[in-house]
């Protein structure tokens, strides 16, 4: 399984990534978590833009969903022949959200491209992983996701605050991307977002083997982050997300 780091700014894209999007392979196939605003220029750089096989969307915040409506165009009109329509797993409502945000009047349906799902409450079966979502901590209908393939097993936190079920979604993982978009210097709303020294908690609670740091907001320093991380039990290497960055597990 090889995952690529598409974009790990957190709220909107900073000046060095797009908001977020994670490119995961295996046997040929190719599913994406998340395809937050600008991750459709970022994917180009790194794989063939329609050469996706599926789509994860953790949840439906702008920063994780919107660049859905300019891969609908890609997918659609691009001149050498439209697209295979692809799954799309999501929370409720979103291809009614997904076609209100790009105006798709007078037939608002994406259906030419995709093919919407809802998560399932089991574990299923994307290609050749599976994968088990749950539910986050977050002010709106989210998930944090668990691939596993082959053997490896990566978690994506998705956005989310303090969560057991994000715990038991990382327990053993090869590689847990987490978010960890608080600092702990500023008051911060509960149920919302992780600090840097949570997301270290979550991840030595889960025994995790690896922990990158994602959803960085661009006004907050990285490396304070990575320090307040290295400030949890958590004994294993941990890095910040950059764009472009391969993990082969």
């Amino acid at each position: 399984m090889r995952v690529t780091v598409i974009g790990c700014s957190g709220s909107f894209p900073g000046p060095e990534s797009p908001a977020s999007c994670y490119l995961v392979e295996a046997e040929g196939f190719s599913l994406l978590l998340d395809l937050g605003n600008g991750a459709v220029g970022s994917l180009q750089r790194f794989h063939d833009v329609l050469d996706i096989d599926a789509a994860c969307i953790t949840h439906l915040h702008p920063d994780h969903c919107l660049d859905l409506t300019v891969y609908w165009i890609a997918r659609v009109y691009c001149p050498f022949g439209r697209a295979p329509v692809i799954p799309v797993y999501g929370p409720d409502g979103t291809a009614e959200h997904l076609a209100k945000a790009y105006e798709l009047e007078p037939n608002p349906d994406m259906g030419a491209a995709f093919d919407f799902r809802l998560f399932p409450p089991e574990p299923f079966e994307i290609g050749p992983f599976r994968v088990t979502a749950g539910a986050m901590n977050h002010p709106v209908e989210a998930y944090g996701l668990r691939i596993e393939h082959g053997g490896s097993v990566l978690t994506y936190s998705g956005d989310t605050g303090e969560s057991d079920t994000l715990v038991e979604l990382a327990r053993d993982s090869d590689l847990f991307i987490c978010e960890a978009a608080f600092v702990e210097s500023r008051p911060n709303p509960p149920d919302m977002h992780l600090t840097g020294r949570e997301a270290g908690e979550h991840a030595a609670r889960a025994a995790a083997r690896r922990l990158v740091l994602t959803h960085l907001l661009p006004w907050n320093d990285p490396a304070v982050t990575l320090a307040e991380a290295k400030m949890s039990d958590y004994a294993g290497p941990i890095e910040i997300a950059q764009v472009g960055t391969v993990y082969d597990l």
